[in-house]
């Protein structure tokens, strides 16, 4: 069942963080756009030394393999990060916490609605705000400035896949670098590259580093990740120890709803699996009973759909109790 729609006042969500005619999601934040620059920058010096120096030996089987297998990883991982970069993590349209809208929420369905008080909106379950993006996003599990993005609920896999990619491809880079390398020591250095002796030197030791650093550091990610999904469980809620009122996933069923239900889309980031939030529910209220009292930032309504009286319903008195509560429980932007 779908939302009712908001007053035009009100229904800002769709043009914030979007670009190129509100086609893909994007962040104008500073850092964000300097490490995404310094990541392809990465990857483009990787594909130089790799290219140049490393596969520039004669014409061969060996050879055709590692051009072919490298290629494709590059690909791959600038593919993932590009749709982890542009796709919409699952962020909740802004300026919805209206009272009527609310009441339309808990006619369908009795509970406790949480309102953002930062983007004014009714934050599903599971939803966490992000002071850089400035939404509150569903299954936040982190913001990272690499991807210049929030990783949440629509685009975890792509971001899995970009950790696993650039991971395959460190550790494909530094086993050619490492063997060219000791190579050369037996060789010409003169016959190991087009470049002087030196600077072959120098790009191959800028290289290996560079596959260490970030071969082990994407590792660790992707074992977090993974870790994560299977648990069904963010990062968030893990470091926040937040008492579990959602209902877990099995494991299996959790790997599926990331990645997808055949195993040959687990590895494509052309592909996204159908969410489980994409429409069919309305993912706003929290199943607990109507005299629980949780903590966070919630106006509590009745299953007959109106506001309890006894809350307040003041934008500005819920505005002032959610700040102090952010303040003293720590529901803050990450």
């Amino acid at each position: 069942m779908r939302d009712p729609p908001l007053p035009p006042y009100l229904d800002r969500g769709d043009g914030h963080n979007r670009c190129c005619q509100r086609r893909f999601w994007c962040i104008a934040d500073v850092c964000g756009v300097l490490c995404v620059l310094i990541t392809w920058l990465l990857i483009g010096y990787a594909e130089y030394v790799v290219m140049m120096i490393l596969l520039s030996w004669p014409h061969s089987v060996m050879r055709g393999i590692h051009l072919v297998l490298y290629n494709t990883l590059t690909v791959l991982a600038f593919s993932s990060h590009a749709r982890t970069m542009l796709t919409d993590p699952g962020a909740v349209p802004r300026g919805n916490a209206t009272k009527e809208h609310m009441q339309w929420i808990t006619s369908q369905e009795g509970g406790v609605v949480y309102k953002c008080p930062k983007c004014w909106s009714i934050k599903p379950e599971r939803a966490h705000h992000c002071s850089v993006c400035q939404r509150c996003i569903r299954k936040m599990d982190h913001h990272c400035p690499w991807v210049n993005n929030c990783v949440g609920e629509n685009n975890q896999k792509f971001f899995v896949l970009f950790t696993f990619y650039i991971a395959s491809i460190s550790v494909h880079a530094l086993i050619l670098a490492v063997n060219q390398f000791v190579s050369c020591f037996h060789t010409e250095w003169k016959e190991c590259s087009i470049h002087t002796p030196p600077a072959t030197v120098i790009l191959l030791l800028f290289l290996i580093f560079e596959g260490a650093l970030f071969g082990i550091f994407t590792l660790v990610m992707l074992c977090s990740q993974v870790q994560a999904i299977w648990t069904d469980e963010t990062g968030i809620e893990a470091l926040k120890g937040e008492e579990v009122r959602w209902r877990r996933q099995q494991r299996w069923k959790s790997m599926r709803a990331v990645f997808g239900r055949t195993w040959h889309h687990w590895f494509s980031p052309f592909t996204r699996p159908v969410l489980s939030g994409g429409g069919g529910g309305l993912r706003h209220v929290y199943p607990v009973p109507t005299g629980a009292t949780p903590h966070g930032d919630s106006v509590r309504l009745l299953d007959s759909g109106s506001i309890d009286s006894n809350d307040s319903t003041d934008s500005e008195s819920v505005a002032a109790e959610m700040e102090r509560r952010t303040q003293s429980m720590g529901d803050m932007p990450v």
